[in-house]
């Protein structure tokens, strides 16, 4: 039996390496087409590169770049909504999401993704969903806008905090414990608190010359829970709220893999002590696959993650990939890549 295979990716910035001249989500495609197999790909969010609220013309663009595809249909790409792709506190909820990127194919008109084309159906809401492919169960959550809040993107520029919903919370914890017996796959588009590089609190910042915070990682905003910048910081409108956290060390190795992105960096960084592939509560491996973009953060690296499964193995064998020469040459970047033990063999079912 053949390996299955997971393009891993997130973070292309489209409308922000689009004004250098780059097609950031395009060469990117380009490059995992010809550079080497997958069977579906997961995107952690963040195609929009707008510090206000997304527009149509960025959502077109994307459409656009999806178009290098050309080994794949556009519904092998399973995305779930970053902070840059939310929408405005007045708007209706992630309208420019589910209008361009449309994970459950509601505007096919407009995104080009037909639901029922799926190489693995999907169950649930643009939110919150999930799809399983042999003993692998996925499970999707978007990042939303904080409720409680009443400065959100567009005049704040958006807060860089992760949210999520407490009934998203709930639903990802009866997945799990109703997949006990599956190798269970979390994508959100933030990773958790002290997990990978630079998630901890305050850690999206450095401190300036006269002591105070300023952008790093992420773009400094005062009034948007900055201390939590660079992880899920709010579920239920609780500030840093850690229910994943608690969940998981309650129930060490419940889930397998969590994948995130928002953190722009190159593949060696540990900032705070923190690589890009870190295991916690006795089981769960945190990976980072950010980013695709050059030009969004100063920091950015792009890059993405190759994962290998193979059948009747316990062992996952993660790849980094990167996109441009400037700080390796193009290609494999060997020194990132890691074997994780899963908590059973795939099965491709």
């Amino acid at each position: 039996m053949e390996p299955f295979r997971i393009w891993a990716c997130g973070d292309a910035h489209v409308g922000t390496d689009l004004k250098r001249g780059r097609e950031s989500l395009a060469e990117a495609i380009r490059d995992a087409e010809s550079a080497f197999d997958w069977d579906l790909a997961l995107n952690a969010g963040d195609y929009s590169g707008g510090q206000g609220v997304p527009d149509d013309a960025e959502g077109a663009e994307v459409v656009r770049q999806f178009g290098a595809l050309r080994r794949h249909r556009r519904e092998a790409i399973y995305d779930v909504c970053g902070n840059h792709d939310r929408s405005g506190l007045d708007e209706p909820p992630a309208w420019w999401f589910r209008k361009w990127i449309d994970p459950l194919g509601e505007n096919t008109a407009c995104s080009g993704v037909d639901g029922a084309r799926r190489p693995y159906p999907v169950e649930g809401t643009w939110e919150r969903y999930k799809f399983r492919a042999g003993n692998l169960v996925f499970l999707l959550m978007s990042d939303i806008n904080e409720p409680s809040q009443t400065i959100g993107r567009g005049p704040l520029g958006g807060n860089p905090g992760g949210v999520v919903s407490g009934e998203t919370f709930r639903w990802w914890r009866e997945q799990v414990e109703a997949h006990r017996d599956d190798i269970v796959i979390t994508m959100h588009h933030y990773v958790l608190k002290n997990t990978t590089v630079a998630s901890g609190e305050w850690e999206g910042f450095v401190r300036g010359a006269d002591g105070a915070w300023i952008s790093h990682y992420h773009g400094y905003k005062a009034q948007g829970s900055p201390q939590g910048a660079s992880y899920l910081y709010w579920t239920d409108s609780v500030p840093d709220a850690q229910r994943f956290e608690a969940y998981l060390e309650a129930h060490p190795g419940a889930v397998d893999l969590w994948l995130g992105g928002h953190t722009h960096t190159h593949p060696d960084d540990r900032a705070g002590g923190k690589s890009h592939l870190e295991k916690r509560w006795g089981g769960t491996t945190f990976l980072n696959v950010a980013a695709l973009t050059r030009h969004h953060v100063k920091l950015s690296v792009p890059m993405s993650r190759l994962l290998t499964f193979t059948p009747g193995s316990d062992e996952l064998r993660v790849q980094c990939f990167l996109h441009t020469d400037h700080y390796a040459p193009k290609g494999w970047y060997a020194p990132a890549e890691r074997v994780v033990k899963l908590s059973r063999a795939f099965a491709p079912g």
